[in-house]
């Protein structure tokens, strides 16, 4: 029989094995590695637990195997659109932002999905009272099909209104799906999605664990937040389904979010990054019909690309899109984020702006939900406060937002924080808007945030307590795992 010394020296091999996997087999950050490594050697009891459910590395060959072939028309309206940029003959529905065709291209460059459209209408909500009651009011008018995708889907009177919302139009004739994360979603019962089955429509479960209590790839977590309509509305930003986003969390208090509702040919490029996800999962696929996507166009309206990212690339598209907009700035730069743990690239992005006089704000909660992220957010501050870039903690509630503003003419909004978690691990998806007056209404917001914030200075940062200190060091150290 194995005594407790032979299962022990079991443990530090494989601990030893998975370290050489992680050196020489994948392709990692440095410091991850490192990180990593630092698990594996000081930890040979437990560490190669935590690396089988948390650090694998997800197969992007078969991640790309299950996308569907058939979309080559957002390769072909991509291609096209790339050589009208390249020959400066591409129209711009906003003369501004021609400034910003670089941006573009690299996006369509980048994912061959995130075509330009320019006939888009945007209607701005900050608070979870107003989103879900647009998202409601949307799904009682849908005749054909509710497409619903959420990180979080929680079984609380926010979510039961939901479900029976749902399922009433199932009934109807309507089809539904409504897809959630295995994590993001942990302990979910069946029970509370059975009156939406059993009413016709469809749930299915992102990345589900196939051994009970056991998800060995619970480190990759859709993150995403997408509702589409008859293809004519789409939602898109940081609200998901739970009454702590309607504010009844009495800890966390009034909740300060971004979300979009959108109108116009946007809302068809949703419509297939919901469909790529939904035929990951172990439900039925949807095909790409034409009924899913609406020929509705506006003869004018907001320019946008719909940039998605994703464990299953090593382009790290919407961080990518983060950088470029920062160095695109001439006059001001504003970042909210409720975690804010960048890499280097990001962060130096940061002092760079702010170093040549570019006005850089940053704003992030005043109050954690999560302890770890948080004490890891507030280590970066004081570099950057070092560097001239002012930061903010809201105090107003607990700030949500995922949003960057650019010299008030471009910006972001969607469900990738500014970490390496939304960078780099987690399926992300964000609107990226080029259009000077809906930049301007999102500026007009941050400056309005700004009154419910407290400036931290230099000053006052140096002078927080030792524990601070070390737990912000403690958490830094392990910020690429986070």
């Amino acid at each position: 029989m194995f005594q407790f010394q032979d299962i022990y020296n079991l443990l530090t091999l494989l601990n030893y094995l998975f370290a050489v996997v992680i050196i020489f087999f994948e392709r990692r950050n440095v410091v991850a590695t490192w990180a990593w490594l630092m698990v594996l050697l000081f930890l040979p009891g437990v560490g190669f637990i935590i690396y089988l459910l948390a650090g694998r590395t997800l197969n992007s060959r078969r991640m790309r195997a299950m996308k569907d072939e058939t979309r080559e028309e957002f390769n072909a309206v991509s291609r096209q659109q790339t050589e009208q940029i390249e020959l400066g003959v591409m129209h711009y529905a906003d003369p501004a932002m021609e400034a910003y065709h670089d941006m573009m291209h690299m996006n369509l460059m980048s994912s061959r999905y995130s075509v330009l459209t320019q006939d888009n209408q945007v209607e701005i909500f900050t608070d979870g009272q107003s989103k879900f009651a647009s998202l409601f009011e949307a799904i009682r008018q849908a005749k054909q099909y509710i497409h619903l995708q959420y990180y979080i889907v929680r079984a609380d009177t926010l979510g039961q209104e939901l479900i029976r919302l749902l399922a009433q139009k199932a009934r109807e004739g309507v089809e539904v799906r409504l897809l959630y994360d295995d994590v993001g979603s942990y302990g979910l019962a069946k029970r509370f999605l059975r009156p939406l089955v059993e009413a016709g429509g469809e749930a299915a479960a992102f990345f589900p664990s196939r051994i009970r209590y056991l998800n060995l790839r619970l480190n990759y977590r859709n993150h995403r937040k997408v509702g589409v309509i008859d293809g004519k509305w789409g939602y898109i930003g940081g609200f998901n389904v739970g009454d702590e986003y309607l504010g009844r969390n009495p800890r966390l208090g009034y909740w300060r979010d971004t979300h979009l509702k959108l109108e116009g040919s946007a809302v068809k490029v949703l419509q297939a990054f919901f469909m790529m996800d939904w035929n990951r999962t172990a439900a039925p696929a949807i095909g790409y019909e034409a009924k899913y996507f609406c020929e509705d166009v506006y003869p004018q309206g907001v320019g946008m690309q719909i940039v998605s990212s994703g464990p299953h690339s090593n382009r790290q598209q919407i961080k990518n899109a983060y950088i470029k907009m920062i160095h695109s700035a001439k006059r001001s730069v504003c970042i909210q984020s409720p975690y804010f743990v960048p890499d280097e690239s990001l962060l130096t992005a940061l002092k760079m702006a702010a170093l040549s006089g570019i006005d850089v704000k940053v704003m992030i909660p005043d109050r954690p939900d999560h302890f770890f992220v948080f004490w890891a957010s507030r280590s970066y501050l004081g570099e950057l406060l070092d560097n001239g870039v002012r930061c903010y903690l809201y105090e107003g509630g607990f700030l949500h937002a995922k949003t960057i503003v650019i010299d008030g003419k471009v910006a972001s909004v969607g469900t990738a924080n500014i970490d390496i978690r939304s960078f780099k691990l987690n399926f992300e998806i964000n609107a990226f808007i080029y259009d000077t007056k809906t930049a301007g209404k999102l500026e007009e917001l941050f400056a309005a945030d700004l009154h419910h914030s407290r400036e931290l200075t230099l000053e006052s940062y140096k002078r927080r307590s030792y524990v601070s200190q070390l737990k912000e060091s403690i958490a830094r150290l392990l910020s690429p795992l986070l």
